[in-house]
C-alpha cells in the first residue's frame, strides 16, 4: 500500500452490481492546498453519497457536487489554483472549475484517456492507482440517467 497518509479510497456503485474500491494517491508534492481539502471533504463524508454527473466516454468522470448539478460545491471557500506541469493522463484526478482558475472547490474529475489539453490549467492532485476500471464502468452522460456514486470516500489510515 502506498503512503497511508496520501491515499484516498473512493468505493464507487456504478449500478448493475458494478462498483468496488478506486485507490489514489494524493500528491501533496503538486498541490498541498487542494490535497488538504480533499482531505478535509473526505474525513467530514462530504463525498459519500454524491454522485458523478458529468462522465464522457474517452475524457473523464466528474463529481463532488453535492447537488449532482455540477453548479454545486462545499460550503468553504474555494483554492488557490495550483497549476503544474504533472501531465492529464489517464487515471490522474484533478479539480473542476469555473472559467475562474481560482474557483476550484469540491468538484473534481477523473481522466480516461489522456487530456493534454488541460495541462496547466486544471489543478492535479492524485492519480489512481488500483481500481480504474470501476471509473470505467461509471454511466455515462452528462448527467448519465441513472449516475454512479461515491458510497464512501475515506484517507488511507481509516480505509
Amino acid at each position: 500500500m502506498a503512503d497511508a497518509e496520501n491515499t484516498l479510497t473512493l468505493t464507487l456503485d456504478a449500478g448493475d452490481g458494478k462498483g468496488g474500491d478506486v485507490v489514489i494517491k494524493l500528491r501533496p508534492d503538486l498541490a498541498p492546498g487542494h490535497v488538504e481539502r480533499i482531505k478535509e471533504l473526505a474525513s467530514e463524508g462530504f463525498y459519500d453519497g454524491v454522485v458523478f454527473h458529468r462522465v464522457i466516454p474517452g475524457f473523464m468522470a466528474q463529481g463532488g457536487d453535492p447537488t449532482g448539478t455540477g453548479m454545486g460545491g462545499s460550503k468553504k471557500p474555494d483554492i488557490k489554483a495550483e497549476f503544474s506541469r504533472e501531465p492529464h493522463v489517464r487515471g490522474v484526478c484533478s479539480m473542476a472549475r469555473s472559467s475562474n482558475p481560482n474557483s476550484a472547490n469540491s468538484q473534481f474529475f477523473i481522466c480516461f484517456d489522456d487530456a493534454r489539453f488541460l495541462d496547466n490549467q486544471y489543478t492535479v492532485w492524485g492519480e489512481v492507482i488500483e481500481g480504474m476500471e470501476h471509473v470505467d464502468a461509471l454511466p455515462k452522460g452528462e448527467p448519465p440517467r441513472s449516475p454512479g456514486k461515491i458510497v464512501t470516500a475515506k484517507l488511507g489510515a481509516d480505509a
